[in-house]
């Protein structure tokens, strides 16, 4: 495709959410973590819903599930487990994790995790785990979104460069703005990638089907790939146990952007009625999967799978709706990296560099800004132009780190008696294991490395914390209150005047 309309139409998109980042800041000062970090705790229910919406639907929307539909076939539908789960995630804990940060001031996942269990020394532990899964996540995207500058511009933007640039356009507009960029930019991002998402999949489903019959786009990948229909998929490489360990593994990473998001609400009941709708948008995923396996038959030899949506776009359809492909795409990378490039900023500031270094509050507002370009240019940057693996993998293997902060989750909302060392010693034993079973010995009898770790983590957990006190029976006191309002006397026996959970705790 010669025309250069493609390559305008992603460009205009680009210059567009340039504009709207910059302007969020609406003359607000930005040096503090909590105008800079959660915007004030301000964003209403729409913002609410579409910054949730979009950060959690990704490059892996328009590249990664039907890379994954077009190569391994119905493996794909883990995404619409996942996607579920995190609906009900947020309509059930986001409103604690809300009241968490308005009453005890925390403006991180991995603050809140130090306050509980009375330990910095544990939320620098978390937020460096945590951050593992997070770099992984943002690079992933930072690669969707320089592949679709590349094949906008016939290649004359090579990755290494498309890498930077993109790069630094958000680098802008975050530096300026904030949590209230990400807010509004991802508010009109999630708009176009669902309108561009349904007219490229109806469109798509016409020319191969001459209507929108997708029975009979199935009952043909039935008689000629029967395999793409069941486990272990077309390539025989999903097998029963590592898709359904996958599913696990990502359902217990509390991924920090997300807790973030939840704490920028401007109430509880905000953060629910968001939750309440978000099932809604996940729709979006629907039409990208159905053009992957229209892929099978139209491009039957592709080289990087990841690419079938963007391949069979600059050979089947107009010019117009390829540029709109590249816009929603881009939108889609753009709208999911931002709030995890701003999520290790903010963490490695408050969580590991504050306490380390001892700072001041108004020095770590300022540094939290400053920290997303080193972390850019030093270390998102430099993987994602080696692009280490495809798309889909390298978000579960990042999600298999991020998995093992669990215990400290547990401790916060099911189990009082947790203690710092439990959770300590968990975290430490899960991640030497995902990364052994990631690095040396891949994947073990098929499961996933991350679930491997978890095995030996969550015993850990439990065994040290029962040998090792727990933390004062004051914070878990104050923590429970909303973690668990209506099992107070269930947790402490018989609830009198608030005390009989703390004694029993520290009995």
């Amino acid at each position: 495709m010669t025309s250069p309309w493609p390559l305008l139409i992603t460009l205009a998109y680009v210059a567009i959410a340039m504009v709207i980042g910059l302007r969020a800041r609406a003359g607000r000062r930005m040096n503090s973590l909590e105008e800079w970090g959660v915007a004030g705790r301000s964003m209403g229910p729409v913002t609410l819903y579409l910054l949730i919406a979009a950060g959690s639907v990704s490059a892996y929307t328009f590249m990664g599930a039907p890379g994954w539909a077009y190569s391994k076939g119905v493996p794909v539908f883990y995404v619409a487990v996942y996607l579920a789960y995190l609906a009900l995630i947020a309509w059930y804990v986001g409103p604690k994790v809300w009241q968490f940060g308005e009453r005890f001031g925390h403006v991180t996942q991995a603050s809140a995790i130090a306050d509980r269990y009375q330990s910095p020394l544990l939320g620098a532990l978390a937020a460096l785990v945590m951050s593992i899964g997070s770099v992984a996540y943002a690079v992933l995207q930072t690669i969707g979104s320089a592949y679709i500058l590349n094949v906008m511009s016939g290649g004359a933007i090579p990755i290494w460069l498309a890498v930077p640039l993109v790069l630094a356009c958000i680098a802008v507009y975050l530096f300026v703005s904030g949590q209230r960029a990400i807010g509004r930019t991802n508010a009109f991002q999630g708009v176009l990638m669902l309108v561009v998402a349904w007219a490229v999949g109806l469109w798509a489903l016409h020319g191969a089907t001459g209507g929108l019959d997708v029975g009979a786009l199935f009952g043909r990948l039935q008689a000629e790939h029967g395999d793409f229909l069941t486990l272990p998929g077309g390539g025989g490489d999903m097998s029963f146990s590592f898709w359904t360990t996958s599913i696990i593994v990502s359902m217990f990473s509390f991924m920090p952007p997300v807790w973030t998001q939840w704490m920028s609400a401007s109430s509880a009941r905000t953060i629910r009625r968001s939750a309440t709708w978000l099932p809604t948008y996940y729709v979006v995923i629907l039409p990208m999967v159905v053009v992957g396996f229209i892929g099978i038959f139209a491009l039957p030899d592709l080289a990087r799978s990841d690419t079938v949506v963007l391949e069979y776009a600059m050979q089947f359809l107009p010019v117009w709706l390829v540029g709109l492909l590249g816009a929603g795409t881009l939108a889609a990378s753009m709208s999911s990296s931002e709030p995890f490039i701003h999520s290790v900023a903010l963490s490695w500031s408050k969580d590991v560099l504050q306490p380390l270094l001892g700072l001041s509050d108004a020095f770590t507002g300022k540094l939290a800004r400053w920290m997303i370009v080193p972390l850019m240019a030093l270390v998102i940057a430099p993987l994602a132009i080696a692009e280490p693996g495809s798309l889909v993998m390298i978000l579960l293997v990042g999600l298999g780190f991020a998995t093992q902060v669990l215990p400290a989750f547990i401790g916060m909302f099911l189990w009082p008696r947790a203690s710092k060392w439990g959770v300590m010693a968990g975290i430490v034993s899960g991640f030497l294991v995902t990364v052994a079973f990631t690095t040396v010995w891949k994947h073990p009898l098929g499961i996933h490395a991350g679930f491997w770790g978890l095995m030996l983590n969550l015993p850990t957990f439990v065994a040290v914390s029962l040998l090792t006190r727990p933390a004062p029976s004051e914070v878990v006191e104050r923590f429970f209150r909303i973690a668990a309002p209506n099992g107070l006397t269930r947790l402490g026996g018989r609830e009198q005047g608030g005390r009989v959970l703390g004694r029993e705790i520290s009995s």
